[in-house]
């Protein structure tokens, strides 16, 4: 509860305020920062809908696919860093917008590859272009919102994830039936089609978007004061317990781990989606059906998220809704590997998607609680450049082994459960961060 008199009408009045700040705040920049996630997962991951003609048409196997697919987070990797730390200095809203357009230009691009090193080109810039997005929204969702509240604001900005794969599904498996019109193939209908939006919601981000609570003039004046004093409450809070330097952020053991714990993540998570297709192409008749089966996991998935974070807010505990959540992702990834039912099939990708997107809003509140500043935007840009590597040697194994193994997807699926093994593990281990404890105002929250 925030430091004033005591006393019921007053604190009936502070909570009201703070409910109705968060409320304009979360309708205000939720919107726009999900819609651009949205189409950013979409630019990252279409490609695996596009595996399914652009392969066969260009003489690609699992294992230069997975490459090419993986290849983005290299680059992603080399600017990820300096990205994070731009946009701490000119603010959100230029930065994101630049973004935005680049990456949409260049993901157009990938319609006109014509083999393996044009392929392996466009998604390295891809990459680049894209460095700093996700950690860059992380970042400026601290700007915004108090610790309490950022499981569950993670999760509605995450549950973007989902949703591109539940539409991008279904828009993919269409556009690759435009084959031959205008003289393009399908697959480069869906990379030039779906990378429009990307352009237009950068120009829409510069306009509309505010970079910090002090200039939100949506906000009444007690609105503005209320959250400005809060979120620096917090901030005086952490660094009381301890102030990191950029340079100490980055060589943290915590921080480091919390990497690796991202890395056994996205080394199952894109390795999956970037090959879901392939493996519900065969449980389907057409590409347009397969396009509503791929969607069916990330339905559940969603709703999961977003719960999974309002749980974690409740409780205020974190390391075991992160590591559990890790723990169903492995489980779902080994026994869709066991299963040759297509109807258990489905229901293990279901549970395996449920448990990889469940672990994003959670894990996201553990370097947040204990960085600000410059040292939260270097802190968290390095977790999720390191942690990304793994989007590389997911789908790059997962080919190679693909290819090995004669086409089967088995022991491929077996392997990318060893990554959130590995994740929940560690998250276990680091235990609890004291400074998730005592965060002003849970006690008034958690009463509402």
């Amino acid at each position: 509860m925030e430091n004033t008199p005591s006393g019921p009408a007053l604190t009936q009045d502070v909570t009201d305020l703070e409910r109705q700040t968060i409320r304009r705040v979360a309708r205000r920049l939720l919107p726009m920062l999900m819609a651009c996630y949205f189409v950013a997962y979409l630019d990252r991951v279409n490609v695996g809908f596009a595996s399914l003609t652009m392969n066969r048409a260009l003489g690609f196997s699992s294992a230069v696919y997975g490459f090419g697919g993986g290849i983005f987070f290299l680059g992603y990797f080399i600017f990820e860093v300096p990205s994070n730390i731009l946009l701490s200095k000119v603010g959100a809203r230029r930065w994101i917008a630049r973004i935005l357009v680049t990456w949409g230009i260049i993901s157009a691009c990938t319609a006109f590859i014509s083999g393996p090193t044009s392929f392996y080109s466009v998604r390295f810039l891809l990459g680049l272009a894209e460095a700093g997005f996700f950690p860059g929204i992380i970042l400026y969702l601290t700007w915004w919102f108090p610790s309490y509240y950022r499981s569950r604001i993670v999760g509605m900005f995450m549950a973007a994830i989902p949703l591109s794969n539940i539409l991008g599904s279904l828009v993919s498996g269409v556009l690759l039936d435009l084959d031959g019109r205008f003289g393009f193939a399908g697959w480069q209908w869906l990379f030039i089609l779906e990378a429009i939006p990307a352009v237009i919601l950068g120009v829409a981000f510069w306009f509309t978007m505010t970079d910090w609570p002090s200039e939100a003039h949506w906000l009444t004046v007690d609105q503005r004061n209320w959250l400005t004093t809060r979120l620096n409450t917090e901030q005086s809070q952490r660094e009381s317990i301890r102030h990191y330097s950029l340079t100490q952020a980055l060589t943290n053991k915590r921080v480091l781990l919390l990497s690796l714990v991202y890395f056994g993540g996205t080394f199952s998570g894109y390795g999956i989606v970037l090959f879901q297709p392939q493996i519900v192409h065969r449980l389907a008749a057409g590409y347009g059906m397969t396009g509503v089966i791929n969607a069916i996991p990330y339905v559940f998935a969603a709703a999961a998220m977003i719960l999974w974070g309002r749980h974690s807010d409740h409780t205020g505990e974190r390391p075991k809704h992160v590591a559990i959540a890790y723990s169903v992702g492995a489980a779902g990834l080994i026994a869709t590997a066991l299963m040759t039912d297509p109807i258990l099939t489905m229901t293990m990708l279901v549970i395996a998607a449920m448990g990889q997107s469940s672990t994003g809003p959670t894990f996201w509140s553990l370097p947040t609680a204990m960085l600000s500043g410059t040292a939260a935007a270097g802190g968290i840009a390095l977790i999720n450049a390191l942690g990304n590597l793994g989007g590389f040697f997911g789908p790059y194994i997962f080919g190679l082994i693909k290819d090995a193994s004669g086409g089967s997807f088995t022991f491929a699926l077996m392997v990318l459960a060893l990554g959130p093994i590995m994740s929940a593990s560690i998250v276990l281990a680091l235990g609890h961060d004291r400074r998730l404890e005592h965060i002003p105002g849970r006690e008034a929250a958690a009463r509402r």
